[in-house]
């Protein structure tokens, strides 16, 4: 049997557990995305509070998480935590790790995009009478959101990608099932490329889904 034909063998016996392991990928990346994002927004708006102590800490929590590397974030939760009592599953590390990270950098992207906005709309609806509530949930996420659409969705492609780290922590997703094929029959660079091709095909439905979103987006007067 050829190389090719022993591999294909292998693939199909374990394509059960591969498939499992992609599902496993993909509720991580759609978890995190979500949870990273509204955690992101929450964390944006506590960076225009009025309160210089509020916006030191979150400015501190931005500069915290986006300065430590993710994996190292995640191997102090899931070997680090155990020493003080605190043990928690993979999915549960990868979630609440990703999460923190992921929001600190959304909320960068949504700080940055609103350094752009003019500051005469916002002036105009405090002298309406506006709460800062107000003004944060009808004029100032809208347009931050609008403009960040790009940095947002790179993010999620980020976020993908980066889900394959989590095999670290033992968290048996896609990038873990092809490394078992891999050891398998050692036919490393198939698996490899395997594992490449698969991801870009994911990363080009994500890229056709923000181009969509993007075009819904526009600001007519733009």
């Amino acid at each position: 049997m050829t190389s090719w034909g022993a591999f294909e063998r292998d693939l199909l016996e374990q394509m059960p557990l591969i498939l499992a392991g992609l599902v496993n990928t993909l509720q991580l990346a759609v978890i995190i995305s979500i949870t990273g994002f509204v955690l992101g927004i929450f964390v944006f708006y506590l960076t225009l509070s009025k309160s210089g102590l509020v916006r030191n800490v979150t400015n501190g929590y931005i500069s915290f998480f986006i300065g430590m590397p993710l994996i190292v974030l995640l191997f102090l939760m899931y070997y680090g935590l155990p020493q003080s009592g605190i043990r928690l599953n993979p999915f549960t590390v990868a979630v609440i790790g990703f999460t923190l990270n992921v929001a600190a950098y959304n909320a960068a992207y949504l700080k940055t995009a609103f350094n752009g906005l003019d500051s005469s709309q916002i002036e105009a609806a405090t002298a309406q009478g506006f709460k800062p509530s107000q003004i944060f949930r009808f004029i100032t996420l809208p347009q931050v959101l609008r403009t960040s659409v790009p940095a947002l969705t790179n993010q999620v492609i980020g976020n993908l990608k980066d889900t394959s780290i989590t095999f670290l922590i033992q968290y048996t997703e896609f990038f873990a099932r092809m490394q078992e094929l891999a050891s398998t029959n050692f036919q490393f660079f198939k698996a490899y490329l395997l594992t490449a091709l698969v991801y870009l095909l994911l990363v080009s439905v994500i890229v056709m889904l923000a181009r969509s979103i993007e075009k819904r987006m526009i600001i007519p007067s733009a």
